[in-house]
């Protein structure tokens, strides 16, 4: 992981070399071990490193052999070394062993469709000085960010909005869709922001820029089959199950050898359910020799505590285990610095531990850990897919928590009516829209239909029309819950926050594009949630974790961090009433709901909103951004 910026003169005009290395300045975090730059016609470019590869060797920007091909690459190409080889066979000339260096080469014989030819985490900036052309490209999940704004005849451009925010252009404002998204969603949406002006390049988006404008394209989508092209189903389900885990387990076996690459040391998380565990069950199989470190949260005391299944995982692994025990003060600590790097106010805790386990992993000597994240999106791990996976008017199979369920599926009914898959759609949308309306201060309350979260195309309907129930949601949750939230504010910002990079196996392009081909009532079998990934994971998983429940990870609540004076001065009306995006009234009425431990009619209504509401006091003071009170 890295850290780029950038800007592009749309005029052809040439853009003041020390505004970008402010910017790159800004990015420090990402990349603190050495810096580059390259000015040349309409573009200057900067960057800052985070050295994992080729370390004397791998420095940015990258040329090709004549010069005519320059770049800047954060993130990591996991296939480099077969695309070398195929370059090379080709008379490519390289000046390092760096797996970004690839890229300028791979753009001498594709053009614009280099993307189709790597795998990999990454957002590029790369100009071509024949052409005068500029691509920004961002990776397929969305793994890595990439923020632009369009500032006069400037396209300026960032791994971090702080960075973009140190242009003199680029204007300091909320975006109030942004804020919309947040309460009413997971997280925010690319190509929104939490700042006005400011655009997230879209997982999966190539950007071309030239003199006099921008182009715009998705290069790669998730994509599901037809319900009426699905597989007909073996006449033996077993057998049919045994074939799709030993290709998945297949899969992330050669996923997780690639993203092992590194010159420094690596690690993993370890939340004590099945998908870190499998990950680190892999890691021990692939070097059986190594003892890989692990880094877990604990809550001692606390009914959401793993970390006795984190400690029998890491035994059963021989890891060198890492334990951050989080308390409510611990939280509130570090809630500055959370907001500040994830650049958004947040519905939960849960940043506050990835900011936590990265600072841990950092100062224990490690710099890059592999990670859980998307199994549940792909392969049906959630609750709420017991409900989808026989299909329409699916009843859930097996125990779960009521709540839990009842959550899920009125989650998933809800987003397919959002999206334009059922009549009800606009009745349910204007009262979830009523719902939010006093939460907002009277100006805002009053001009709420103009940017509350319906009013733009947040996905593509036809990814969702006449697919399987679960592949609606499946998709639904890859695209609002996954790409920029678990993977943007929640992943790259908390550990790159202490320069750490993520890496996560379950998102290579093979692992995700095979899981699209799944039959959905493999997904969920027998009352089993990920039955196909239970099944590829038998000898490498301690059997405690698989016959565990599905444990939602839960993070501190506003509740937990109202004892906190500092806190609830964030939500106090003095505060909320001078910001003035929030109801004063509305704000303290939820307040006292919490501390005297009333819920509304959804359990976690109340708390998502004032952590929201606290989350985005800091916000708002951090990025000095104007207050309407």
């Amino acid at each position: 992981m890295c850290g780029i910026a950038g800007v592009f003169g749309l005029d052809g005009a040439s853009p003041r070399p020390e505004n970008v290395a402010a910017m790159a300045a800004e990015l420090a975090h990402r990349g603190p071990d050495s810096d580059g730059s390259f000015a040349d016609g309409p573009v200057a470019l900067g960057f800052r490193r985070l050295a994992l590869i080729d370390l004397e060797g791998g420095r940015q920007p990258h040329t090709n052999t004549d010069g005519s091909v320059v770049s800047v690459c954060n993130g990591e190409i996991f296939n480099h070394r077969e695309l070398r080889d195929r370059l090379q066979r080709k008379g490519h000339r390289f000046r390092s062993h760096s797996d970004t260096e690839v890229l300028v080469h791979l753009y001498e014989e594709y053009g614009p469709g280099l993307t189709e030819h790597v795998d990999g985490q990454f957002a590029f900036a790369l100009y071509d000085r024949r052409k005068r052309r500029l691509l920004l490209c961002r990776d397929r999940c969305g793994v890595i960010p990439l923020f632009y704004a369009h500032v006069g005849e400037e396209l300026v451009f960032a791994s971090e909005v702080k960075s973009l925010l140190r242009h003199p252009r680029v204007p300091r404002a909320v975006d109030l869709r942004g804020l919309d998204q947040v309460l009413s969603l997971p997280g925010l949406v690319s190509p929104r922001t939490m700042f006005e002006g400011v655009s997230s390049v879209r997982p999966g988006e190539l950007i071309t820029a030239e003199r006099g404008g921008l182009r715009k394209e998705l290069y790669w989508e998730l994509d599901y089959p037809l319900e009426t092209d699905l597989d007909r189903p073996w006449s033996d389900a077993d057998a049919e199950l045994d074939h799709h885990a030993g290709r998945v387990r297949q899969l992330l076996e050669e996923s997780v050898e690639s993203r092992l690459d590194s010159d420094v040391p690596v690690g993993f998380y370890l939340s004590g359910g099945l998908d870190s565990s499998l990950i680190g069950g892999l890691m021990a199989a692939a070097r059986p020799e190594h003892a890989w470190p692990s880094y877990s949260v604990s809550f001692p005391g606390g009914s959401f505590d793993e970390a006795e299944h984190q400690r029998l995982v890491a035994g059963k692994l021989g890891t060198r285990h890492h334990e951050v025990h989080l308390d409510d003060q611990a939280a509130v600590d570090v809630l500055r610095s959370m907001v500040r790097h994830a650049e958004c106010p947040v519905r939960e805790s849960y940043n506050v531990c990835s900011y936590l386990l990265s600072r841990r992993a950092r100062a224990s000597g490690t710099r890059a850990v592999l990670s859980g994240e998307g199994a549940d999106e792909l392969f049906g791990g959630y609750p709420g897919y017991r409900f989808d996976a026989g299909g329409p008017g699916g009843t859930p199979a097996g125990p779960a928590a009521p709540r839990d369920l009842l959550e899920e599926q009125l989650e998933g009914e809800a987003n397919r009516r959002m999206f334009g898959l059922d009549l009800r759609y606009e009745q349910d949308q204007a009262a979830a829209l009523e719902r939010r309306r006093p939460v907002y201060s009277p100006d805002l309350a009053a001009g709420l239909d103009t940017f509350a979260v319906t009013t733009e195309r947040l996905v593509d309907p036809a990814r969702l029309t006449g697919r399987h129930p679960l592949h609606q949601r499946s998709y639904l949750d890859f695209r609002l819950r996954l790409s920029d939230h678990l993977l943007g504010d929640h992943g790259d910002r908390m550990a790159l926050a202490n320069a750490v990079e993520m890496r996560f196996p379950f998102l290579a392009r093979d692992v995700v594009e095979y899981a699209t081909r799944i039959p959905p009532s493999l997904m969920v079998r027998d009352g089993q949630e990920k039955a196909v990934l239970h099944r590829a994971s038998a000898g490498l998983v301690p059997p405690e974790v698989l016959r565990r429940q599905k444990f939602g990870f839960r993070g501190h609540t506003s509740t937990d961090l109202l004892g906190s004076e500092w806190f609830a001065e964030l939500l106090s009306p003095a505060t909320v009433r001078r910001q003035g995006y929030f109801d004063p009234g509305t704000i303290a009425s939820l307040v006292e709901r919490q501390r005297a431990g009333a819920h509304q009619v959804h359990p976690h209504l109340d708390t998502d909103y004032l952590m929201v509401a606290a989350t985005f006091a800091l916000f708002v003071e951090e990025f000095e951004l104007p207050c309407l009170g």
